[in-house]
């Protein structure tokens, strides 16, 4: 857990970004009303008078899903696709910053991340296809070496839900970036036996996990046997088959229960050494 310094410095550091990000609108406003005065000049005066009330805060800008937005509750968000939600209530031990987000998220392709872990490589396949607004900010979270020096706290082994979760820096399963990821569930999953909406997470998912709808941030989790959830995670790419082999061992060394038998820390200790992108 961090310490009181380290939090007073986390705060520090996202106040200042804050900040930062408030003087460059002001500055883009700037600019664009010096735009809009030239272009003011050479028009009729009816336009003159309709562009001077309008403003920089349209009402077209304000319908438009991918506009960004002021402060909120929950922080701000970023300017493009994907839109990021600052999460003012999370203070990372190791502050990634936001991811870059363009106007149009790159949606084709793979990301090949190798998780070293003490127990073993896990390499995994991200699919932009898939969930794209995940993908890039989990690259980005690894460019960051955020995951560098965490470890995977929860594993599971009942008969319905089969996993390995990593992904927070606190350990516990309460940290995350400092950031929310939008969700980007899947609509092509199989539907589990004894329906009620839960659907099949086939071995060898990789998924975000979260504590509610648009929640995501760093946690995810791995599915060593096929698991039964509703179909509110977001499935994000793969684990390739030489991680299944020691996600395999992971779960043959056991559980310490914690909110249940089946339910807890691995008993094999597994810290992520580093996270890199493979290719």
């Amino acid at each position: 857990m961090p310490s009181n310094e380290q939090r007073r410095q986390a705060a520090k550091r996202k106040l200042e970004r804050q900040l930062a990000r408030r003087q460059e609108r002001a500055k883009r406003r700037r600019i664009w009303g010096v735009s809009l005065t030239v272009a003011v000049v050479v028009a009729v005066v009816g336009l003159v008078y309709w562009l001077a009330n309008l403003g920089p805060e349209s009402s077209e800008a304000a319908t438009d899903d991918t506009a960004p937005t002021e402060d909120t509750a929950t922080g701000e968000t970023t300017d493009g696709a994907c839109a990021y939600v600052e999460n003012p209530d999370e203070t990372p031990p190791k502050d990634p910053g936001l991811p870059e987000d363009p106007a149009e998220t790159p949606s084709s392709g793979t990301v090949k991340v190798a998780v070293k872990t003490s127990q073993g490589t896990i390499p995994l396949t991200l699919d932009r296809a898939k969930a794209p607004c995940t993908v890039q900010s989990m690259a980005h979270l690894v460019e960051q070496t955020y995951f560098d020096g965490t470890k995977c706290h929860r594993l599971t082994s009942s008969d319905a839900l089969k996993v390995l979760q990593c992904g927070d820096p606190n350990g516990d399963g309460t940290g995350g970036p400092g950031y929310t990821v939008p969700d980007e569930l899947p609509t092509n999953l199989a539907d589990a036996e004894g329906g009620q909406g839960a659907k099949v997470y086939p071995r060898g998912t990789l998924a975000m996990a979260n504590a509610g709808p648009e929640t995501g941030g760093s946690q995810f989790f791995m599915v060593y046997g096929d698991s039964m959830l509703p179909p509110n995670y977001s499935v994000f790419g793969t684990v390739d088959k030489p991680g299944l082999a020691v996600l395999d061992k992971i779960a043959e060394g056991g559980i310490t229960p914690g909110n249940s038998p089946d339910d807890g820390e691995p008993k094999l200790p597994v810290n992520i050494e580093s996270a890199t992108i493979a290719g």
